[in-house]
């Protein structure tokens, strides 16, 4: 396994690759999206062990998803089962991912504490006041803005993980140091590929705006909204297997994955 570094314009074509593919099999994409999102909603509501346990699973439902792109990208039709690539794989990779998962869950309960330490607001504020209160609440935008720093070093290093667990049988502890080597190695082409999404939201807005003006003002924009931010959500979760892809090769030469 090797370190390939890329151009910062190839950010631009893991945006391109994401919704390309998406769009060759949007109804397994966005589907298999939203189980994974009302797989892990619901795990969240179970009491006490119900969010850790949804945290645990997020990079395993991750790998679900770019599983299910390779399919796609293959021109293959992605099914359900997909989802759960993770967990038919050897025991011993099995054990690694929950490991994994543990590490992730681990983590995010640390950037939850330290953010409210940081921000002096308890750690649920922003879920017991709800909207409104996140909005006036100066304690609770600290906390989020803490959140939202102290996620990005997090999430450069499980950025890669599951990938390197799950194909090419990387320990959890080495897989984190090789994802955050290989997303600073490649940093310029993640930054515009993180600014390329940030065009396709913002564009995808301005014509829901425009849209919504022509329909019937707010309650037109209240139906659109949650359709068209699940499906560009679901798109960019199909690109993160190319950015997975093109960041490393196999002692070959070859693509990772």
């Amino acid at each position: 396994m090797k370190l390939h570094r890329v151009p910062a314009r190839t950010g631009l074509l893991w945006v391109q690759l994401g919704l390309r593919t998406f769009l060759r099999q949007p109804l397994a994409m966005a589907g298999l999206f939203f189980m994974f999102i009302m797989g892990v909603s619901v795990l969240a509501m179970v009491p006490v062990l119900g969010a850790p346990l949804a945290l645990a699973l997020l990079p395993a439902a991750t790998l679900g998803l770019m599983a299910a792109t390779k399919e796609a990208d293959s021109d293959r039709f992605p099914m359900p089962a997909v989802l759960a690539s993770a967990f038919r794989a050897s025991r011993e990779r099995v054990r690694a991912m929950l490991l994994l998962g543990g590490l992730y869950a681990l983590g995010s309960v640390g950037v939850m504490t330290l953010a409210a330490w940081l921000s002096g607001a308890p750690a649920g504020t922003a879920l017991e006041g709800g909207a409104e209160a996140t909005l006036t609440d100066p304690a609770v935008l600290r906390n989020l803005a803490w959140q939202t720093v102290l996620y990005i070093p997090l999430g450069l290093l499980f950025w890669h993980a599951p990938a390197l667990v799950h194909w090419h049988g990387i320990h959890p502890v080495k897989s984190l140091f090789f994802s955050l080597v290989a997303c600073w190695a490649n940093k310029g082409a993640l930054l515009v590929f993180m600014l390329g999404w940030s065009g396709v939201f913002l564009g995808v807005s301005l014509v829901l705006v425009l849209l919504a003006s022509a329909l019937g003002g707010t309650a037109a924009m209240q139906v659109l909204v949650f359709p068209a931010a699940s499906l560009l959500s679901a798109a960019f979760f199909t690109s993160l297997y190319f950015t997975f892809r093109d960041s490393f090769l196999t002692d070959e030469g070859k693509p990772a994955a």
